[in-house]
């Protein structure tokens, strides 16, 4: 008989962190589920941790990738799992112990959420942590599928290792896919084209630890730049459907920075218009419009790629104030 979850824990190189990872789920309030460990030819003694962890554990299946990568080795746990719940968890994190209770609870309760996360409580192990720490307050600052759906261009919506989701997602849309782009950001962003309905339970099931060996710290596909190419892609198919001036956009923000971006969105085939600014006419490469002559609500589409900090909720404000509405009017990315 299936378990109602699998949990998948893919693992490299983790001898100093993976033991307390397995123990926080196997200390689960909620017991019907197997513990998937994916050996990704880990060198040190993390293989023998699993085999003595395994060993008096019949809801741990031991498996190996030998293809090197975290999206193979979650493939490799998606294609042996067996719940009809798929719960992802990483090396190196605590689930608290009422995690899958709530969020299987959660699922069973609103059949039309396909995709279920939590907020986290984030650990600090690096001195260089400022900007973890706001990702976190903002990711932890929204729970709803309509706040998902607006803020998918901003960053990552759901912290990876906190999700939950239906297994026959997985059937329908595929699982994790190898590429020069962050894996875990891409498949939440093909199950919202899809329209797979997200929420976020507003409450930390996670903590989420912050070692220098994290492959968002590590990998240069979790680089900015592959952050926003993978953003550009998306938001371009997103906008054809739900941008009435496609492909024609204003961009917020005329800084070098901005500037760079907005190429990547070209590159797309996305037309920009135009930039608006706090300084008008600061790049003479496109018209640049002073924020306060912005043309009334419905007469342009607004992408803000401001990356300041604070400005971005400011500039949903303004735009808030003078009757734009999100995801009709204008969207956010950064």
């Amino acid at each position: 008989m299936n378990p109602e979850v699998s949990v998948i824990l893919p693992f490299f190189n983790a001898e100093n962190t993976l033991s307390a990872a397995v123990k926080s789920i196997l200390n689960q309030s909620f017991t019907d589920f197997e513990l998937l460990f994916i050996d990704n030819n880990s060198t040190d003694n993390s293989l023998l941790i699993a085999k003595e962890l395994a060993k008096n554990e019949s809801r741990i299946r031991l498996l190996k990738e030998k293809k090197q990568g975290v999206a193979n080795a979650m493939n490799c746990g998606l294609k042996n799992s067996g719940g009809r719940f798929l719960s992802r968890m990483d090396a190196d994190d605590i689930s608290m112990p009422l995690r899958l209770e709530k969020q299987v609870k959660f699922l069973i309760n609103n059949p039309e959420i396909g995709f279920v996360g939590s907020k986290v409580k984030y650990v600090a192990h690096n001195e260089n942590a400022i900007g973890f720490v706001r990702f976190v307050n903002w990711a932890n600052s929204f729970h709803s599928p309509k706040e998902i759906k607006l803020n998918r261009f901003v960053e990552i919506p759901i912290v990876n290792p906190t999700t939950l989701f239906r297994k026959e997602l997985l059937e329908k849309y595929g699982g994790c896919l190898n590429g020069d782009f962050p894996q875990d950001y891409e498949m939440q962003l093909r199950y919202l084209e899809a329209g797979v309905k997200m929420a976020k339970l507003d409450e930390p099931l996670l903590e989420w630890h912050d070692y220098s060996t994290r492959l968002t710290r590590t990998d240069e596909r979790y680089s900015t730049k592959a952050f926003f190419k993978t953003k550009a892609k998306y938001f371009n198919r997103w906008s054809e459907r739900n941008n009435p001036f496609y492909p024609n956009i204003w961009v917020w923000g005329a800084g070098r920075k901005t500037r760079q971006r907005a190429k990547s969105l070209k590159q797309e085939g996305i037309i920009i218009n135009g930039f608006i600014d706090v300084v008008k006419s600061k790049t003479t490469q496109k018209t640049t419009i002073h924020f306060e002559e912005i043309p009334k609500a419905g007469e342009i589409f607004i992408i803000s790629l401001v990356t300041n900090y604070g400005a971005r909720e400011q500039i949903k404000a303004f735009l808030l104030k003078a009757n734009y509405t999100e995801g009709e009017d204008f969207i956010l990315m950064e």
